[in-house]
């Protein structure tokens, strides 16, 4: 089995940062002891997100005007590709993700490569805001019966891309699907076969000024719609049902 340090080699670390000088450097920093390969994506920041990672051996990238996070992950996906990556763990800029738990996710991958991993946040985490937990879980359902597999964290940033799904997919990634973006990558996944697992992680509140840009209304509508147009253009899989079922009595 591949050590876990020579593993890192093959993988990159994208953060896509919109306004987040608070926090990005330090996120940046603890990365980049997990994996030599840190993209950062500074999506048209106006608070100095770029300056703060002067000095960092890190790859920055840089849009001209704000893209939105799907434009920002597509820019660094391309770029990890370009590079030969295997795969592209991503993390939020904002400081909710641990960065010292990318290996979870090397270790788990190299146990299965044919995965899709995401990031689970512990339930009591997430219940911390009423309204985004419950935007979450309906996010869950509705993604999960169009997967056709259990969803339990869809909107977790945390996670991890194998390059061979990110060769294979082409999904819109305009500045007002930004979440969609992140949502419709887990139905393209599961139908292409790769199973969708998950790595239990913690979660710490956002400890920047910038509020989150996750709307948990208007996102909600947008994923619900993109869901319905997927089920509508390809069918409902058999597995959705069973996951309905079985999402209900877990519940």
């Amino acid at each position: 089995m591949t050590d876990l340090s020579e593993l890192a080699q093959s993988y990159w670390v994208l953060i896509p940062a919109y306004n987040e000088a608070h926090t990005v450097r330090d996120v940046a920093l603890r990365a980049r002891q997990h994996c030599a390969n840190v993209i950062v994506v500074d999506d048209g920041s106006t608070d100095g997100t770029a300056e703060a990672l002067a000095g960092l051996d890190v790859t920055l990238l840089r849009n001209e005007t704000n893209l939105g996070k799907a434009g920002s992950l597509w820019k660094g996906f391309q770029y990890a590709l370009e590079q030969r990556a295997e795969g592209v763990i991503t993390l939020d800029a904002d400081g909710q993700h641990a960065p010292e738990e990318i290996p979870l996710f090397l270790t788990s991958f190299q146990n299965g490569p044919q995965a899709f991993l995401i990031g689970a946040r512990h339930r009591d985490q997430r219940k911390a805001t009423f309204w985004r937990y419950g935007a979450n879980r309906v996010a869950d359902f509705w993604i999960g019966l169009a997967a056709g597999t259990p969803i339990e964290d869809s909107q977790s940033g945390f996670r991890l891309y194998p390059a061979a799904l990110l060769r294979a997919i082409d999904i819109s990634h305009e500045r007002s699907r930004s979440f969609v973006f992140e949502s419709e990558i887990l139905i393209e996944a599961a139908r292409q076969a790769l199973s969708i697992r998950n790595i239990s992680i913690t979660v710490r509140p956002r400890s920047g000024p910038c509020p989150s840009h996750f709307r948990p209304v208007l996102d909600i509508v947008k994923i619900t719609r993109m869901v319905a147009w997927k089920i509508l253009s390809k069918g409902l899989p058999l597995g959705g049902l069973w996951c309905v079922f079985r999402g209900g009595l877990s519940a």
